[in-house]
């Protein structure tokens, strides 16, 4: 080289992003959304255990499957964030959602057992929450019955809501019981029919025998006091004391049914829900029930034990703010 040759500057490295042709990532916002993954997933695991601070519990029990919902914006946070161990990081809730509440979205249809044939070897049930204030119990019996329904239970019913359905529905449905906020109509003989006081000091469930040809099913009817933020306490305490009923009961088949206001979901269904279950929606997803007009959570179910459950639906009837349900049972 000669000394006169002027010196060559060196050749500056390019980033490796930029020479593969990529742009470059935000490892800032990649670990935020690390960090939202692993907050989402640890309220969709352990949503029961957030106290009920100022009713939070309670709105988080409500609408827990619907978090789910949080997953598409984080997705596409990941993908801006272009770093592999964010985009990884989203797929922990993801997981978490579809162990937590996939299974329950599955359609009934899919695996139900047929339903039996021979006469007296099945049992259907509807139940509404008529709302008393829409002055429509009578037209929701009638509804309810056209489906065929072996036994109907009806809550937030009025007296005259009970007289005017009894008279309504006695040709087929002559056996009958009422209390309180609820009553119940069947084709079957009802026995042993009693209030059941659930610890508070007005009636707003009651407790019966079904006598099918197959034996006798025990059915609770169940209007669970309101639930709002900061207000559980009658609701837990009607729940609480259904679950410590439901272990002295003798009889093989148990049903309870009607509002319990509370999603199931909902941590103070834990008791209930270790003993009796509920079967998925024939046609798959949640089977929401309120508001009818645009359900966004299941109030209204049917509990069993003892049974086969061989169809699971909802419908509208009357004008209440419930959806109604309708359930089929082999006995």
């Amino acid at each position: 080289m000669s000394l006169l040759s002027s010196p060559t500057r060196p050749t500056p490295v390019e980033p490796l992003e930029r020479a593969s042709g990529r742009r470059p990532g935000h490892p800032a916002l990649a670990a935020v959304v690390v960090a939202l993954a692993v907050f989402l997933t640890l309220i969709l695991v352990f949503h029961r255990a957030i106290p009920d601070v100022g009713g939070v519990g309670l709105i988080i029990d409500t609408i827990i499957p619907w978090l789910g919902l949080l997953i598409v914006p984080l997705a596409v946070l990941g993908l801006v964030a272009r770093r592999r161990w964010s985009r990884a990081a989203v797929l922990v809730p993801v997981f978490a959602w579809a162990l937590l509440f996939g299974s329950a979205t599955v359609p009934l249809s899919w695996s139900a057992p047929a339903a039996n044939t021979a006469a007296g070897t099945t049992l259907t049930v509807a139940s509404q929450n008529i709302e008393a204030s829409s002055s429509t119990g009578d037209e929701s019996a009638l509804t309810l019955a056209a489906t065929g329904a072996d036994v109907i239970a009806l809550e937030e019913m009025t007296a005259p809501d009970f007289t005017t359905v009894s008279s309504t529905l006695a040709e087929k449905y002559p056996y009958s019981f009422g209390v309180g906020t609820v009553g119940l109509w069947s084709k079957y003989p009802v026995v042993h029919a009693q209030p059941l006081p659930l610890g508070l000091g007005w009636n707003r469930a009651l407790a019966a025998d079904l006598e099918t040809p197959q034996g006798l099913v025990s059915i609770y009817v169940i209007h669970a006091a309101s639930a709002r933020p900061g207000e559980v306490s009658d609701r837990d305490s009607m729940l609480s004391a259904l679950a410590e009923t439901l272990p002295r009961d003798e009889n093989q088949r148990v049903i309870a049914v009607g509002d319990f206001n509370a999603a199931l979901t909902d941590r103070a269904m834990s008791g209930i829900e270790g003993q009796l279950s509920e079967a998925n929606q024939s046609g798959g997803l949640f089977g929401n029930t309120w508001p009818s007009n645009m359900p966004v959570t299941r109030l209204d179910h049917l509990l069993q034990r003892g049974m086969q459950v061989t169809s699971n639906t909802t419908l509208s009837a009357g004008a209440s703010d419930h959806r109604a349900i309708l359930t089929a049972l082999n006995l």
